[in-house]
């Protein structure tokens, strides 16, 4: 099991520019659990994901994995420990899903180490796990949306880290599609005890598969807890601007949001049922 890693931001403020758009932000995330991250467009979610990897320094604060600041842990050692499943990553031109999914094994070689037959398994487990076996000789830039978040889904897989970050992993996906990566990401979680954080806009996607939720909004934490705890009316209308059912999904237990169009909230406006404004960020 891989579940003793700590990773947590204290009172981090990230930004863009002139632009804040964390503002001290305090939180910890679960070792060995499923994180998901929600909340409206632009309300920094990726930017936390981004600093959590050491890709974004902060203005202010700090990201902490196992009592040791991310910005100042060397680039490889950190990669061995934790990754990252941008949201829009860029295939280098002409690079096969094989070759693309083999880059995930980079941080585990040294300057003088060679490909080994561990890789090669690693490679394998990661094609066979996304059923992306079929395209390893194809090249990435000719498969289709769908096809390209699978591959990208696999070379997350092939780094074989302890904890791992994905900005809205079942982008480009149909809902079958999408199921079987979400399956795929908690049977990592169950068998390895790998920490898996990841954005996702679906509230009832979030809310199924995730241990933990996060809500964020305009930059602040507005909450975190057990699905049942964060998911619901109150904070789908302070989060996202929407009114909403949340009821109980009779097969799983879990939490699920039923938004109310404006015809539903005009209907029940005498019953006090509040009426819609703008989601902010949509």
């Amino acid at each position: 099991m891989t579940s003793t890693h700590t990773l947590s931001v204290q009172d981090l403020t990230l930004g863009y520019g002139d632009r804040t758009v964390i503002q001290g932000l305090d939180l910890t995330l679960l070792p060995g659990k499923v994180t998901a991250v929600v909340g409206a467009n632009a309300c920094g979610k990726s930017t936390l994901l981004r600093s959590m990897s050491r890709l974004l320094a902060p203005r202010h604060g700090r990201v902490v994995l196992d009592g040791r600041e991310v910005h100042r842990t060397p680039a490889r050692q950190l990669a061995r420990t934790l990754g990252l499943l941008p949201q829009s990553p860029v295939a280098p031109d002409g690079i096969t899903v094989a070759d693309l999914v083999g880059r995930g094994r980079h941080p585990h070689q040294g300057f003088l180490s060679r490909w080994s037959e561990a890789d090669d398994v690693a490679v394998a487990a990661a094609l066979d796990a996304t059923d992306t076996a079929a395209l390893a000789d194809r090249p990435v830039d000719e498969l289709s949306g769908g096809q390209r978040q699978r591959v990208w889904i696999a070379m997350a897989l092939a780094q074989q880290t302890d904890l791992l970050l994905l900005d809205e992993p079942t982008t480009f996906l149909d809902v079958s599609h999408q199921v079987e990566v979400l399956d795929l990401l908690t049977d990592l979680n169950h068998v390895r005890g790998t920490t898996v954080v990841m954005v996702l806009h679906d509230l009832n996607m979030a809310a199924r598969y995730a241990d933990h939720l996060v809500a964020l909004a305009d930059g602040r934490l507005h909450a975190a807890g057990p699905p049942e705890q964060v998911l619901t009316e109150d904070t789908v209308r302070a989060v996202f601007g929407l009114d909403s059912r949340v009821v109980t999904d009779p097969t799983s237990g879990r939490p699920i949001m039923l938004p109310l169009g404006r015809h539903h909230v005009a209907a029940g406006a005498a019953g006090g049922v509040r009426p819609v404004r703008p989601a902010g960020g949509h």
